[in-house]
């Protein structure tokens, strides 16, 4: 095994929450960094322009190319589980959507961790201090950081109507979601700048690359992380052909997201002991709550066909409207080829005695059978809905030793009854806001489940069938007190039972955010460095 050297921190992952890390952790020029990441650079045209997502996911160049297993609650079927493979991570692919949550997600996190530091107030300078707001700073925003939060740079008359339903069905319209409180509906801010789609690469990562205490990797496939007794001393890794290891003198911190860093805790000996026994792994330290504890938001895809109005299905089918979006995003950075997947969302409540939102809506002006499926022939658009606080728990579990081999990715979506419920309650919400007058001219015709599912029974099996994945798995490394024996890491992300190793990414969070997760993967990065400073400047 060939050494590749000895640095102070290594950061394993070049995603949303790597890339941040790498530059607040070399901002300490006496301090040697090293990221490694998996993927490679992320300078392929169609990262950058906002609808290459289409070609991104379900790519290996960008995408690890995951699948569930299948899935009961799913009715048997096993879905595309996208996560970036490549510089950015998954703000290299995904929906580009700046939303933080509510303030009760934080809260809850300080009541779960006993450190008040996770609540709502203490979270938020650290969501504003990297974030660049359209509208300029103020009480609840940042301005001058590196996230850029812009206004999307198109509009639709469909989705304007929608949004004029919605407020007929009680749902009432607001300018903000990201003020603590997500209630309303709005068009979704998005993380581009001028056009382009601002990745976490782009944002953190490229301005300090001719630092020389940053040192970046790609291509790094890793195996595991290595030990000296209970210390974590380094990672191995593949490079290449070569079998590569680094040696860390303070930390190595794991930022492979919700998917990889559990699985590397896994292949490093850190997990449930059974198992890892049966495979044949040697255990440094049991922790039986690595992999377990995952959360995602199911989206159910309710399809409506429309007539006398407009949406992508007409312009995109034929050559000549292909043209003119592909001029229009050419000379002004403007039009279809700019928007996110979803332009509009909603957060309403689907019991009007709940203290907050449980209900999420990306409502988009197409519709398909299911992604990388061509467009309809027929005028539709799509309001997709998702529970944000699925009682539902799945687990991320390695199959094999083999760092090549998939992990065993198995939500349980609508396991519980009370996510079968909720599910159903949420499409009988939007049948009634697709029945407000507002939308009436349009004489929306229900296409996807069908009118013929009624009854709750029927609704919840019928969500099994449109369900699918809105790419936000987090949990699986939660963090939590010491005397819960299903947590990961403390409060300060530190892995139980060991020493000198973090987690630093999504898998941390004990519950979902109430929204999607990427800006709050961004502040768990913040937070974790400021952290990880801190204790090494205590340390001295």
């Amino acid at each position: 095994m060939k050494n590749f050297g000895t640095f102070d921190y290594v950061v394993v992952g070049g995603g949303t929450a790597g890339c941040l890390l790498a530059n607040r952790l070399s901002s300490d020029p006496d301090v040697s960094v090293l990221l490694l990441e998996a993927g490679g650079k992320d300078d392929w045209i169609w990262i950058h322009i906002p609808v290459g997502y289409l070609f991104c996911i379900g790519n290996p160049r960008t995408d690890w190319c995951y699948r569930t297993v299948a899935e009961p609650g799913l009715n048997g079927r096993s879905i595309l589980y996208a996560r970036g493979r490549v510089l950015g991570g998954s703000s290299s692919i995904n929906a580009m959507l700046y939303l933080r949550g509510q303030a009760r997600d934080y809260d809850q996190w300080a009541e779960l961790t006993n450190d008040p530091s996770w609540s709502w107030k203490d979270v938020l300078p650290f969501f504003k201090g990297s974030e660049d707001h359209w509208r300029g700073g103020d009480a609840m925003h940042g301005a001058g950081g590196e996230w850029r939060v812009d206004q999307q740079r198109l509009r639709w008359d469909i989705l304007d109507r929608f949004l004029e339903a919605a407020t007929q069905a009680g749902i009432p319209a607001t300018s903000d979601f990201n003020r603590g409180s997500n209630l309303g509906g709005s068009k979704f801010e998005v993380n581009q700048k001028k056009g382009w789609r601002l990745n976490a690469s782009k944002a953190f990562l490229r301005p300090v690359q001719g630092r020389t205490n940053l040192q970046v990797v790609t291509g790094a496939l890793i195996d595991k992380v290595s030990f000296e007794g209970k210390r974590a001393s380094g990672v191995e890794f593949e490079l290449g052909n070569e079998k590569m290891k680094v040696d860390c003198r303070i930390e190595t911190v794991l930022a492979s997201g919700s998917i990889g860093s559990p699985a590397i805790l896994q292949r490093s000996g850190i997990g449930n002991p059974a198992r890892l026994k049966d495979l044949g792994i040697s255990i440094v330290h049991p922790l039986p709550g690595v992999g377990e504890n995952l959360q995602d938001h199911l989206q159910l895809r309710m399809i409506f066909k429309v007539s006398g109005i407009k949406s992508l299905n007409q312009i995109a089918n034929n050559w000549l409207g292909k043209l003119k979006m592909g001029l229009e995003y050419a000379l002004f950075r403007s039009g279809p080829m700019s928007m996110a997947p979803s332009q509009l969302g909603i957060f309403a409540k689907s019991d009007p005695s709940l203290a907050t939102p449980d209900l999420e809506y990306h409502v988009q002006p197409l519709s398909l059978d299911k992604f990388g499926d061509p467009l309809h022939d027929f005028p539709a658009f799509t309001a997709s809905v998702c529970n944000l606080r699925p009682s539902s728990r799945g687990t991320v579990l390695i199959a094999s030793q083999d760092a090549r081999a998939a992990p065993l990715i198995a939500p349980s979506y609508l396991s519980t009854d009370e996510d079968r419920r909720l599910a159903a309650a949420s499409l009988r919400l939007t049948r009634q806001i697709a029945s407000m007058p507002a939308l009436a001219p349009f004489r929306p015709e229900e296409y996807l489940p069908g009118p013929k599912y009624q009854t709750e029974q029927e609704l919840a099996h019928a969500a099994g069938d449109i369900g699918t994945t809105i790419f936000h798995p987090v949990g699986t490394c939660k963090m939590g007190r010491d005397q819960d024996a299903s947590a990961v890491v403390d409060s300060r992300l530190r892995v139980f039972g060991v020493t000198g190793l973090r987690v630093v990414d999504a898998s941390v969070m004990p519950t979902i955010t109430s929204g999607n997760t990427n800006s709050p993967t961004l502040m768990i990065a913040e937070k974790g460095a400021a952290m990880i400073r801190e204790d090494r400047r205590r340390a001295r």
